[in-house]
């Protein structure tokens, strides 16, 4: 909002222009000047989050007879519209601001009471009805309004995106491990071949990661449930009403769904931001599992006939301006690039957490971008990946069949029979002449043929017990 008519409104400080059009007023005005610096802004989840606060805390308030019917009307409604995103265009700050994130709690206190001038017919900037601090903010500071924001907003986030998401990813790997059950492939150790393994072995092994994804991201969603609205200033509860926390929490219960409950100590709460650390946490060994699993799959998939082969993928877009007819593992490639993101973010937000001086953190509102960010993009490359890849794998059973048999890693199975020794002395000549290991034991005699070809069974080193010369 620049350029055009300009009214001018008055904060503690004193005179500011604003944009005539413009809801919030000279405090959010102020901080517009002050801080031209990334041109991020909070994302839609977090403004939500701020619109549910402030609506809750007006119902509150007014339960607890401290506003009354009209005014508490009047903001509901303008706080309503801010849940719902229709007054977004009025959050013009920068997230690289004041630590508090005070700047933004502020925007929101003058929207909203800006928005009820309007909807009760006064001039904007007109507070004798409804003040932006004694009663859009009443009982609330932004100490405890901001981190509560965060808490609510990636709570909401993780329930209704990326848990979602994970559930969704988890059960196409299920399909696909039970799909490929029945394929014997090399397994891959070192990077080296190691002894057989299923292809639906690895692919459950890869849907056993999904599902703890999943755990992790619901405990994350538990640590968030406990939120600092109550604390006002410090944590002692300054200026609110004893009973106002146990009253605003039901509200926001119904909104989303999630039972929020008044932190158990208030100083914790807003002293240190370690529960947003921990669910960081929690979102980097998620982006840790979907790495390994998309690096896995994209060089299980390579060549696809110099490479390794062993599966292949769905064809999205060409691969390559020059050589025709190429084709990349590019949903990989954008998994792997979010967590690379995701792993920055959690080492920005580590380093932000720690920065809890006394009673107050001083880096909330990028701990807040950057949370909400890993999860917004994790959430979106999770379904990406399992609708662009994941269903549409295939599996290449003559290039799994055939490394098998050419894998000196076969010998293993005969170490309990002919020895360690023996078995390696084979292993060596595989190497050297190429030869499999099948065909030197059966050049050597080493076992009657039928003995032999018990002993490499590709199907039975799949089971406990391998060939069934060992474990009874």
């Amino acid at each position: 909002m620049t350029g055009g008519a300009t009214r001018v409104e008055k904060d503690s400080m004193g005179e500011m222009s604003i944009p005539e059009s413009a809801l919030y007023g000279a405090s959010t005005q102020r901080a517009v000047l002050n801080f031209p610096i990334s041109g991020y802004r909070f994302s839609r989840p977090f403004i939500r989050a701020l619109g549910l606060i402030k609506c809750a805390a007006a119902q509150a308030n007014h339960d607890l007879g401290l506003l009354d019917d009209h005014r508490a009307a009047l903001i509901v409604q303008a706080a309503e519209e801010v849940v719902d995103g229709k007054l977004d265009e009025h959050f013009p700050l920068d997230i690289f601001q004041t630590g508090s994130g005070t700047s933004t709690n502020t925007n929101a206190n003058e929207v909203i009471a800006n928005r009820c001038a309007q909807l009760a017919g006064k001039p904007i900037g007109s507070r004798e009805l409804v003040h932006p601090n004694d009663h859009v903010n009443m009982g609330q500071s932004s100490n405890d309004v901001i981190p509560s924001a965060i808490h609510i907003s990636a709570a909401e986030e993780l329930k209704n995106r990326l848990v979602p998401a994970l559930e969704k990813l988890h059960g196409a790997f299920e399909t696909k491990a039970k799909e490929f059950w029945d394929i014997i492939k090399i397994g891959r150790t070192h990077l080296m071949d190691a002894t057989p393994v299923r292809l639906g072995q690895e692919f459950s092994g890869y849907a056993q990661q999904v599902a703890y994804a999943k755990t992790r991201a619901e405990k994350a969603i538990e640590v968030l449930r406990e939120l600092a609205l109550g604390g006002t200033a410090v944590g002692t509860g300054l200026n609110r009403h004893v009973n106002l926390p146990k009253k605003i929490m039901p509200h926001l219960e119904q909104r989303t769904g999630i039972a929020f409950y008044e932190a158990k100590n208030h100083f914790e709460a807003q002293g240190s931001k370690d529960a947003v650390v921990e669910t960081s946490g929690q979102l980097k060994t998620i982006a840790t599992s979907l790495f390994k699993i998309a690096n896995d799959i994209r060089w299980l998939g390579s060549g696809p006939r110099c490479g390794i082969g062993e599966i292949q993928l769905p064809a999205t877009q060409p691969g390559s301006s020059i050589m025709p007819g190429k084709v990349n593992p590019v949903m990989c490639e954008s998994m792997m690039m979010v967590c690379a993101e995701v792993f920055g973010n959690d080492t920005c937000i580590t380093w932000a957490g720690a920065n809890g001086n006394f009673d107050l953190n001083v880096m909330m509102p990028v701990m807040a971008h950057d949370l909400l960010e890993s999860i917004r993009l994790l959430a979106n490359v999770v379904d990406a990946f399992c609708e662009k890849c994941v269903r549409g794998i295939g599996a290449n059973k003559e290039r799994c069949r055939e490394l098998v048999e050419l894998s000196m890693a076969m010998v293993t199975s005969l170490a309990p029979i002919i020895g360690y020794d023996r078995a390696a002395e084979i292993a060596k000549e595989s190497a050297k002449t190429g030869k499999t290991v099948r065909e030197i034991c059966l050049a050597k005699k080493v076992l009657p043929e039928a003995e032999l070809n018990r002993a490499l069974d590709p199907v039975a080193m799949t089971e406990p017990g391998g060939t069934g010369s060992v474990g009874g």
